[in-house]
């Protein structure tokens, strides 16, 4: 009776409980069939095989690397634990202070675009992320460079300026550190930009909030580079230096990878519609009417993976996972692939 005899142990332990066990294709839960049988099987092994894919390249590493056996690193996601749990993240990014003044401002049906300026250009760190962002290739509409945030208001509007202020403000603290992570942060930055873009497109085609899923698009990376900072943390406090090894960030980032998106989104305040995209997508029931963010995610993935290069879902394996027509799935396609193209040749 295993069981009965780990509830009494139990009661004579305070160590803090083993995290559960990591959980597959975690990013990617196809809401479009859970129906039991081949099908359902055929979704699964698909959404396996885009994510493994996509940490390859986050990882800058192999399929047989991801696979090998984890080492002595429970202690680790035990503690990641019960600091995601618990709230006592260090690495947790914090809302920044002009964050509730735009939310105000952004949800004022008026549209006053002076105020909105005003309350950027009180912030000159903003201002400056604003307009790099909106000169960026993912927001560039014309030949022309935005030279001031009254500009960038007028050309984008007030639906295209909350795209661009959710970058910017996320921006600085996807910045790497150091040189260990660099390729990590520039590599989660550009995947949570397309992941992000590709859930705006599909808003658009199914008339949901836009604005709203092109934040919550964004936040997967953001917690990407939080979670492995704080694995960075615990690492040093717990063996004295090193760096996580690519089985225990792989781990962390599909297990918590949701989790983290929630606790950022609570910190930050940000609307409870915003919490229930980020729950449709880790949780998503057949049929359901929000899978922008799903799809977004599936389909911004697979065009990052396809313009870096690298191992990839095939095209006609698409259609069994996002619940999108041919058509619309086209359309979302063709824009990505105008932004990234856009984006090599700057």
């Amino acid at each position: 009776m295993p069981g009965f005899f780990s509830w009494i142990a139990g009661f004579f332990t305070t160590e803090k409980p083993s995290p559960p066990p990591v959980s597959e294709a975690r990013l990617f839960n196809s809401a479009k069939t859970k129906e039991p049988g081949a099908a359902a099987d055929d979704v699964h092994g698909l959404t396996l095989h885009l994510e493994e894919n996509l940490f390859c390249w986050l990882l800058d590493t192999g399929p047989s690397n991801l696979r090998a056996e984890q080492s002595s690193s429970d202690s680790v996601l035990q503690e990641l634990d019960y600091r995601l749990t618990n709230n006592k993240m260090e690495e947790l990014p914090r809302q920044p202070m002009t964050i509730p003044m735009l939310m105000k401002a952004l949800s004022d049906e008026s549209g006053d675009r002076h105020k909105l300026s005003q309350i950027i250009l009180g912030d000159p760190a903003l201002t400056d992320q604003i307009l790099q962002v909106a000169n960026s290739p993912y927001f560039r509409t014309g030949d022309h460079t935005i030279e001031s945030v009254d500009q960038a208001v007028f050309i984008l509007g007030m639906d295209g300026i909350r795209n661009v202020i959710a970058a910017a403000v996320m921006r600085p603290m996807m910045a790497a550190r150091n040189s260990r992570e660099a390729l990590f942060a520039q590599r989660a930055w550009r995947w949570g930009l397309t992941c992000a873009r590709a859930a705006e497109f599909i808003a658009k085609l199914q008339n949901e909030d836009a604005s709203a899923h092109f934040t919550v698009g964004l936040l997967p990376a953001l917690a990407y580079i939080t979670i492995r900072r704080e694995l960075q943390q615990i690492c040093r406090a717990q063996r004295g230096g090193g760096e996580p090894d690519v089985v225990l960030i792989r781990n962390a980032l599909a297990r918590y990878q949701w989790v983290a998106c929630q606790l950022i989104a609570k910190e930050w305040s940000l609307p409870p519609k915003y919490h229930a995209y980020l729950m449709a997508a880790e949780r998503p029931v057949p049929d359901q009417e929000q899978t922008g963010l799903i799809d977004g995610m599936v389909i911004g993935s697979r065009e990052v993976l396809r313009h870096a290069h690298q191992r990839n879902l095939p095209e006609e394996d698409l259609e069994k996972i996002v619940r999108l027509t041919k058509e619309q799935v086209g359309r979302v396609r063709a824009a990505l692939k105008a932004v990234l193209s856009e984006g090599a040749k700057g």
